[in-house]
């Protein structure tokens, strides 16, 4: 991680980023600020400039660099954590102190572990929704059933979750986040995390209500460390 960001970018970009937000899809979309690899002070800049959620793809950076933030950097209401990196069963218990939602449960593995470690813990359950064998989550015919085991072992479903292709296709990125869309919707659940940096407002209008975003918010991202 990197030295003390420029607070005051970090909220002006941030605040922008929420009009624009706003202006587009309403009350009903959040923002995630994606703070992977950015100092505590990063995370304590977007939450004083008013972002509600902060998102996290690794285990040991996440504990680290929260611990940090609670002891020596931040004063105010904590922001909720989201988990949005690949899950392994073996970090559910490390996690489970901070998270408030897991967004990235693609296999019944990590339903498991989650309702053995947190029972009653929210969750997203990721879709594969472009086909790409680098992406994560559940392949969406296997997907209802994922929902269903989740709910059986106590865990919250709140929605679902997805990423874009790779190359960023506007077509079938919009296939991508309408599918999940459409799936959110048909399972009665409310709430649909797609969308980042690149493609949030194709995310916006297919129905997204939660989008992931780091370098709109917090520019270049450093490379990781840890």
């Amino acid at each position: 991680m990197t030295g003390e960001p420029d607070a005051s970018a970090i909220a002006v970009r941030y605040r922008g980023l929420a009009d624009e937000v706003r202006a587009r899809g309403g009350e009903r979309v959040r923002i995630v600020a994606v703070t992977k690899t950015f100092p505590p002070e990063a995370i304590a800049a977007v939450a004083n400039a008013g972002c509600a959620c902060i998102g996290e793809n690794y285990a040991q950076e996440l504990v680290d660099k929260w611990d940090r933030f609670r002891a020596n950097v931040h004063e105010g209401p904590l922001p909720e954590v989201h988990f949005i990196g690949g899950l392994q069963s073996n970090k559910v218990r490390l996690l489970a102190p901070i998270v408030d939602l897991w967004q990235s449960v693609d296999r019944e593995s990590v339903v498991t572990e989650l309702a053995r470690r947190c029972p009653g813990t929210r969750i997203l359950v990721q879709v594969n929704a472009v086909g790409e064998a680098d992406k994560g989550g559940c392949d969406p015919a296997d997907t209802e059933s994922l929902v269903l085991a989740a709910t059986r072992g106590g865990l919250v479903v709140d929605g679902l979750m997805t990423v874009g292709p790779t190359d960023g296709d506007p077509q079938r990125t919009r296939s991508a986040f309408r599918l999940v869309a459409s799936m959110t919707s048909n399972l009665g659940l409310s709430e649909v995390s797609m969308g980042m940096s690149g493609d949030w407002r194709l995310a916006v209008d297919e129905g997204s209500t939660l989008i992931r975003v780091g370098s709109a918010i917090f520019g270049e991202r450093p490379p990781r460390t840890l």
